[in-house]
């Protein structure tokens, strides 16, 4: 037999086929036919013994079994948590934060659901859970729970260079080249949303009624703009890895939808000029409303800018204050718009004519807006506008703090958050590729038992423990007849 696993740092020996300790760190435990068999001072338990956990001095206990639902974590090997028996108390002791470990074992009682004590900063609470070395699952539960969605592992093209395509045109951040292309990106959509603003000018308007709208400048800036626009998401159809669901993504219709006005409004133009009689107020009206759809440019910009998509997280979240606030406002429209017609048909010259002619000034009124156009002239009438108004600020008061109150916490979040999240981003990636690592072993281990089905293979697995962090080594000798 040759030596094995020499020069490794306070190694804990794992043999298979044969028993062979070449440890000498007390908290080392053989491992017999796949089985652990436990040193002298730590016991040997069953899933229906109770575990005693000393934490700073507040003591916890729970079933065996109950840890042993993260064989990985600390708590639930035996190897990693062996360290801190105490044979005098006989119980584990942690000298850690234990506030926060009452939220770390409802881990193991629950399977996984991750819950903060509101007491404990999240810097601190994140520390302790990669401490007790939970899995990656457990990890994302905290990030999900925490309100940061971690993106999931999207699918991308199979082709070298349609990766290096698609990467530029969907991640800002993997380049520079990328970056400067959403720079671009966010400056030509500026500027067609400018453009689409100024020519709105009277003065500006001049050239389009006489005729000479292929002269505009207004004309050459949004026929650059969307063969921008165009280019961009014919390319980024071309490398996406997945056509369908290209299609149905809610950003890439609004690209759709910022291109196709122009193309209506050219083709609609040229067959005006061409045929002077069919113009008529049908067809200008359906050229408005497609010219007004390019105001549905301005949405692009959320693909670049966090608070736009902090501000939509937010509307999402707030869903049922927008319902509440509506419900009051449908309420109080349809009582006090009541009020004022009764109070006001009576009056000479009244423009409440109609329960529905009351709407616009019962709005104008709750929303504490006030234009004027329309007044009360009766005492009833004012009585009524009155309370509308009071009415109005209490409806308002109610649900708005709370749709700000969750603008603040998502925008302070994901601040927070991503910069956590980028700190520990290499740690989450040395843990993948320690799996990893672990699976090629596996896979070497299986190929050379078959390789030497005509000798005799001796397989020792070595591990050691340095910072908490499992490093793996394998040693495979061959001894032949």
């Amino acid at each position: 037999m040759s030596p094995l696993a020499n020069g490794h740092h306070n190694p804990s020996a794992l043999m298979l086929g044969g028993v062979k300790d070449t440890s000498t760190d007390s908290s080392s435990i053989a491992i017999r036919g796949g089985e652990f068999v436990p040193e002298l001072g730590q016991p040997s338990l069953s899933d229906d013994d109770i575990v005693t956990i000393n934490v700073s001095g507040m003591r916890f206990q729970t079933m065996e079994s109950t840890l042993r639902r993260f064989p990985s974590s600390i708590l639930g090997c035996p190897i990693k948590r062996k360290r801190y028996w105490n044979s005098s108390t006989h119980e584990y002791f942690f000298d850690r934060h234990r506030h926060s470990f009452e939220a770390i074992l409802h881990i193991y009682q629950t399977n996984g659901q991750v819950i903060r004590p509101e007491a404990v900063p999240i810097n601190l609470f994140l520390r302790e859970l990669k401490f007790y070395e939970f899995d990656n699952d457990v990890m994302a539960n905290f990030w999900e729970s925490e309100g940061y969605q971690k993106p999931a592992e999207e699918e991308m093209p199979n082709g070298k260079l349609q990766r290096k395509i698609w990467e530029l045109m969907e991640h800002p951040d993997s380049s520079i080249a990328a970056r400067i292309l959403a720079f671009v990106s966010m400056f030509v959509i500026t500027v067609s949303i400018i453009s689409f603003c100024l020519e709105t000018i009277p003065d500006f308007k001049e050239a389009e009624a006489a005729g000479r709208q292929w002269s505009s400048p207004f004309f050459f800036i949004e026929f650059v703009c969307c063969l921008w626009f165009s280019a961009e998401l014919i390319v980024r159809f071309i490398s996406c890895p997945n056509k369908p669901k290209f299609c149905k993504s809610f950003l890439n219709l609004l690209d759709f939808i910022a291109v196709v006005p122009f193309f209506f409004n050219l083709i609609w133009a040229g067959d005006e000029e061409n045929h002077e009689a069919t113009k008529s107020s049908i067809s200008f009206s359906v050229l408005r409303v497609i010219r007004l759809v390019r105001v549905f440019r301005i949405f692009k910009l959320s693909r670049h800018s966090v608070g736009l998509q902090v501000l939509g997280k937010t509307f999402r979240a707030s869903v049922q204050e927008f319902c509440l606030l509506i419900f009051f406002m449908v309420i109080a429209l349809v009582l006090f718009s009541s009020g004022m017609y009764f109070a006001e048909q009576n009056e000479p010259n009244s423009k409440f004519t109609s329960i529905p002619a009351s709407f616009w000034f019962v709005m104008a009124t709750i929303t504490t807006v006030g234009f004027g156009d329309l007044v009360p002239t009766s005492p009833y009438g004012k009585i009524v506008g009155s309370c509308c108004a009071l009415i109005g600020v209490l409806t308002l008061a109610l649900p708005v703090p709370i749709i700000v109150a969750n603008f603040k916490h998502f925008y302070r979040q994901e601040c927070r958050l991503a910069a956590l999240y980028a700190q520990n981003l290499s740690e989450i990636e040395e843990i993948e590729a320690l799996k990893k690592s672990e699976l090629q072993i596996q896979q070497q281990k299986d190929t050379a038992i078959n390789m030497n089905s005509n000798g005799d293979v001796n397989h020792i697995k070595t591990i050691s423990y340095n910072n908490n962090t499992p490093s793996v080594m394998v040693n495979i000798a061959e001894e032949r007849d």
